[in-house]
């Protein structure tokens, strides 16, 4: 399999907090505000320091592009290497992904590319799907037409053009996060802060210099700059043109991350809660509420008809949950008013309704639309929480991967390494707080104190609490304990994650609030911590991490994977160009990428009958007899079938989550090896096919013919007709 080696050699305004306070924050937090710019604050003060924050802004991005490049060049040796080295360095479904690009590259004209795409009959054997509708690969039509159309291909290869847009994307990532932050403290260094601690803490903050194809890669940066765009929507200095400027851009944001991953709608949910909690605890208006939530189905609505009426959209969590909190809350006019005890025992029976009405509409929609493409999302759920099946196969393949068990501890080592966990859990504590004490004033408050009567007031309240402060700090609550639950969905977090703790560093609040708490609070003193202690930690971690990074960046690597080069090489010059290829989800896309030979199954796993058929598939790892594994092959149209060594004697997984072991379970058999089995579980009748084929065995050889074979590979051609005397065959080596 793929190795690294050693290179050998060339080859809005805001609710003031007290009156004392108000006068601090404009005197050293909006001296250098964005938007001071924005509400006509033109002095050459105001503009100089405004240019030198995006300035820092941009050439930070542009920092961490240069940098995850170089990382990827670095490991790959990438522009040294062959095509064929190139394109298997695209592992999993990534290689998957880039196929499409590149087949719309080779296609006649970008007519007939989409005509190809929308009738493809290469993903999988024997059936024709619209690719458009299927996955989310709107991304490679557009950098495919992009590319065809600009004056670029002379000098710029089509990898090298892929690539860098997606690592132009971690550019935008940066600025966004670098954006939130400065308009959540009102000082550009806490963009800096958070731009650093982007970079340093890059392990846990992206994974796009091996994964790039990969769909959060894509999406994740269009995230970080709809919860800029909300961020600053939820500021009420705004004009009213400015309001609808950010209401479109919240849309285009939220469009354009929903077209790029098809777990969007998850994602999307989550944010829903979000915006939920606020609206219940009276910290956004009707208004702002209604707004949001429309963005949202806008966008889910709009990516439904790009997506030729995908239902699995249409059947989303989010899009049942989003009617019916609206429809909810428009019934119940009186949720606000009445006693604190009144309010609370509103608040509680309507979500009991709301999650009531979400279900239902959700469960309809699922019958009316006949959905099944996303049950294993909802197995994996439920075996995660330990109400559902142990055995069943498509849950048990998620949570036997490490990216889908729990954070590992070592994570937040690594982040107080940086210095960003320890302001990250204060300023998370210290806004956990006020947020309470805020929203138990706002239920404690009599009619006529709802959000919309006081939006931009604070008269003779003790405290007072943002919105836009509000929602970054539900939204960093809400996607950690997403992280915490699966690892994988750290990515999501520890990126806000930045912004949250620089915010927590630079902003007047929390200072304001602990030198009031020292008793030493003043103008002077709060403006030198602010700028002061930013500076301070910016210099440590430079002086602690620079001589590391520029370690890490002088390591030179190469790709090497020679069995793999071999086996594509074979394929793509020894067997029929329409021949049909089964083995592992993994290896199929590979083999789509670098041979475009017609595949049995793919990793791309949001489809109910493509999960099946690759569970059929995989009975190549059980024990099964060679008749049965023959009939599953043709019934699936395959030509050849490719063995691998890795998951046939595997070893990375413990005992109960190996292929070989789902298989069993799945089929009842007793598991391999020394260990425990539920006492349901029998014996299988038969060995195990991929091992047993290598025993050259009449029963195997009447059916398969091995074509191939290295250290890692073997393939087996699955022979047109099936012998009479396989059968018999079978039965008498089966007696002996």
């Amino acid at each position: 399999m793929a190795t690294l080696r050693q290179r050998k050699g060339s080859k809005g305004r805001e609710p003031p907090l007290s009156a004392e306070f108000q006068s601090q924050q404009s005197n050293c937090c909006t001296d250098h505000h964005p938007e001071r710019i924005l509400h006509g604050d033109w002095s050459w003060g105001a503009i100089i320091w405004t240019s030198v924050g995006w300035s820092v802004s941009v050439g930070l991005g542009l920092l961490c592009c240069i940098y995850v490049a170089t990382l990827h060049e670095n490991d790959l040796w990438f522009s040294n290497i062959k095509e064929v080295e190139r394109e298997i360095s695209f592992r999993t479904e990534c290689g998957l992904y880039y196929s499409y690009f590149k087949q719309m590259l080779q296609a006649p004209s970008i007519q007939e590319g989409l005509s190809d795409l929308i009738h493809d009959n290469l993903t999988e054997s024997k059936r024709t799907i619209n690719l458009l509708q299927r996955m989310n690969i709107y991304q490679e039509v557009f950098l495919s037409v992009l590319y065809r159309s600009l004056p670029i291909q002379s000098y710029l290869e089509p990898v090298y053009f892929y690539i860098y847009t997606v690592f132009s994307l971690q550019a935008v990532y940066v600025i966004a996060l670098y954006l939130t932050a400065w308009l959540l403290s009102g000082s550009w260094l806490a963009g800096t802060l958070t731009g650093v601690w982007y970079i340093l803490n890059r392990v846990d903050t992206t994974r796009v210099e091996f994964t790039i194809s990969l769909r959060e890669n894509w999406s994740l940066p269009f995230l970080a700059l709809q919860v800029t765009t909300i961020t600053c929507f939820l500021r009420p200095q705004l004009s009213a043109l400015q309001q609808k400027v950010m209401v479109w851009l919240m849309y285009v944001t939220t469009f354009c991350f929903c077209l790029t991953w098809q777990f969007n709608q998850f994602i999307l949910l989550v944010q829903a809660l979000v915006i939920y909690t606020l609206d219940c605890a009276d910290f956004l208006t009707t208004t702002q509420v209604t707004t949001l939530y429309l963005v949202q189905v806008s966008a889910l609505l709009s990516v439904w008809l790009l997506q030729f009426c995908n239902s699995m959209i249409l059947g989303s969590l989010v899009l049942s949950f989003i009617v019916a909190a609206l429809f909810v809350r428009h019934c119940q006019s009186g949720l606000k008013t009445g006693s604190p005890l009144l309010r609370l025992g509103k608040l509680l029976l309507h979500s009991a309704m709301v999650l009531l009405l979400t279900c239902t509409i959700n469960y309809l929609a699922k019958r009316v639309l006949q959905l099944r493409s996303d049950e294993h999302i909802f197995k994996f759920i439920q075996s995660k929480l330990g109400l559902g099946s142990t055995r069943d196969f498509d849950a048990s393949l998620y949570l036997c991967e490490e990216a889908f068990g729990l954070l590992p501890l070592d994570t937040l080592e690594r982040l107080a390494g940086t210095l960003l966990l320890y302001p990250y859990v204060l300023t998370l504590l210290l806004l956990s707080g006020m947020l309470a004490v805020a929203a138990l004033q706002n239920l404690s408050r009599p009619k006529g104190g709802s959000a919309e009567e006081r939006k931009g007031g604070g008269e003779g309240r003790a405290v007072a609490f943002r919105p836009d402060v509000a929602y970054n700090l539900l939204h960093a609550l809400f996607y950690g304990l997403l992280a915490f639950s699966t690892m994988r969905m750290k990515y999501i977090w520890t990126g806000h994650m930045c912004a949250v703790a620089a915010y927590g560093v630079c902003g007047a609040e929390l200072w304001t609030l602990l030198l009031n708490t020292l008793r030493c609070n003043s103008k002077v003193l709060l403006r030198l911590v602010r700028y002061a202690v930013p500076v301070a930690m910016i210099a440590c971690l430079y002086y602690k991490f620079w001589p590391k990074l520029m370690v890490e960046l002088s390591e030179l690597r190469e790709f090497y994977d020679p069995d793999t080069v071999e086996l594509m090489t074979w394929i793509s010059t020894k067997t029929p160009k329409w021949a049909v290829f089964a083995g592992s989800m993994q290896l199929l896309a590979g083999i789509k990428l670098c041979t475009g030979r017609v595949l049995t199954n793919h990793p791309h796993y949001e489809d109910k009958d493509l999960r099946e058929r690759t569970k059929q598939v995989y009975q190549v790892y059980a024990r099964r007899s060679p008749e049965e594994v023959y009939d599953i092959l043709r019934a699936t149209g395959a030509d050849y079938v490719v063995l691998e060594n890795s998951i046939c004697y595997e070893r990375r997984h413990r005992r109960g989550c190996r292929l070989r072991d789902l298989l069993d379970l799945a089929n009842g058999h007793v598991m391999d090896g020394p260990g425990e089995n539920d006492p349901d579980l029998v014996p299988a009748s038969h060995p195990r096919f991929c091992e047993a084929i290598k025993t050259e065995d009449a029963a195997y050889s009447a059916l398969f013919t091995r074509t191939f074979q290295n250290k890692t590979f073997h393939v087996y051609r699955v022979k047109q007709k099936r012998k009479k005397s396989s059968k018999t065959s079978s039965e008498a080596s089966g007696t002996q």
